[in-house]
């Protein structure tokens, strides 16, 4: 296990690029099983959990030709399904949460699938019934073994288009529906349909591989089934979760950064979030420059109530931003009410950002209300591990913006989410050092 020994107190300067969007990632390399033709993708972001389902795609018999650390070319003209049956295959999944979205093309083109349960972050219940219920829909069958912990999914008659109304806006189960829905009989309409950037540019890269898909971007989805689908090129956007932490790191470290080329068109209400915030923020074409040398103060609503940042659907605030806001608000001038809604376990984090001096009152799983400190490096540096990889990056800017040398553990969380981060910041002014764990 790695660690990272965080210098805190030091201003950052300079520019910075957000990498491919991890989301978008996952979803479109999954839907490279949808043709036998060749699909390239670029900006990729050479990241833990894009390497781990870049290798079980090549174990599944996906040819795999690397131009770069950040071009990959994929052709599934030759997949073993004996594989899906394995206990390596079995075990791969369970590691990596995204790989659940390899059923919907796997029943599209071949009928037939096999899910374990699979991983990914620990921040709570993170149930599938939408994916189960959309393909369900469609025509599939599912049996569950218990002895292996594996639903065996199967569409004896092909897949039929179908109303499907869902039960919750989920990306990855709306991606996961469309993907099997492409290539079935007929027309499917999928309402209440998650519509955020990276579902419209999953949604765009099929139409290039020749489906017929309308109504991208809303939350109302009109599929017609076609026979068959061909190769592709695609880019990825860059990530807005990056642009928020980069956003948050500058405010949290009294610094003057430049963000570029991050498709600011694609960020919805973020930026507008952080102005509510207090953060200094000048957008420059597709650039954002956060230039941050005075104390930034928290507005209230207009009756004078405490201000609230939550999650939502898009276009709402991401889940994934809130751990950023949250540390963020310790030291502004200020207070403000942070709910998560969507997952239980991802504010259990700010019992360290307590240790560090945070005023922060954990309501409930969901709740946690933050009194700003109204002063840079308020809080004070102290030893963390990671539990998940939007946690992992929150303490990180904790531990920039503290007074003191802090040390972070588990570093291996932020690696499934972020590039080279300390590489990156150090070249801005940071001084990360990544070790073997201390404590070994």
């Amino acid at each position: 296990m790695r660690s990272f020994i965080v210098e805190g107190g030091r201003s950052l300067n300079g520019k910075i690029a957000p990498l491919g969007a991890k989301n978008e990632a996952l979803e479109v390399i999954c839907a490279t099983l949808l043709t036998p033709e060749k699909v390239t993708i670029h900006n990729l972001p050479d990241i833990a959990d894009i390497r781990n389902l870049i290798s079980l795609m090549s174990d599944m018999g996906v040819k795999i030709v690397t131009t770069d650390h950040h071009t990959v070319s994929f052709q599934a003209d030759d997949i073993n399904l004996d594989y899906l049956n394995s206990y390596e295959f079995r075990s791969k999944v369970q590691s990596l949460r995204g790989s659940v979205m390899i059923v919907g093309p796997l029943l599209a083109r071949f009928g037939k699938a096999i899910l374990p349960k699979p991983g990914g972050d620990r921040i709570g219940r993170r149930r599938l019934d939408t994916h189960f219920l959309g393909w369900g829909k469609l025509g599939a069958k599912f049996d569950y073994n218990n002895e292996i912990k594996s639903y065996k999914i199967e569409t004896p008659h092909g897949l039929t288009g179908n109303y499907i109304l869902l039960d919750e806006a989920s990306v990855t189960g709306t991606a996961n529906i469309i993907m099997a829905a492409v290539m079935a009989r007929g027309t499917t309409t999928i309402y209440n349909a998650a519509c955020e950037p990276y579902i419209q540019q999953l949604c765009r890269m099929l139409v290039k591989m020749g489906a017929k898909i309308n109504g991208i971007g809303s939350n109302l989805l009109t599929i017609t089934g076609v026979e068959s689908l061909k190769g592709t090129e695609h880019t990825l956007l860059p990530d807005m979760i990056e642009v928020g932490s980069f956003i948050g790191m500058a405010a949290m470290t009294q610094s003057d950064i430049t963000l570029t080329n991050v498709a600011v068109n694609e960020l919805g209400i973020m930026p507008e979030a952080f102005r509510r915030m207090g953060i200094n923020l000048e957008i420059i074409g597709d650039d954002i420059r956060v230039c941050q040398k005075e104390i930034y103060e928290i507005e209230s609503y207009m009756d004078g109530s405490i201000m609230t940042f939550a999650d939502a659907p898009w276009p709402g605030l991401s889940p994934d931003l809130l751990s950023i806001f949250l540390v963020v608000a310790t030291q502004a001038r200020g207070s403000v009410l942070i709910h998560q809604k969507m997952f239980e376990s991802r504010l259990f984090f700010v019992d360290k950002l307590i240790d560090m001096g945070a005023n922060i009152i954990l309501c409930d799983p969901h709740r946690a209300a933050v009194i700003g400190a109204g002063k840079f490096h308020c809080l004070s540096a102290t030893n963390m591990v990671s539990p998940d990889i939007r946690a992992g990056i929150a303490m990180l800017i904790a531990a920039l913006g503290a007074k003191g040398t802090s040390v972070i553990q588990n570093i291996g969380q932020i690696d499934r989410g972020y590039e080279r981060i300390e590489e990156r910041l150090n070249s801005l002014g940071a001084n990360i050092i990544r070790t073997a764990d201390l404590y070994d």
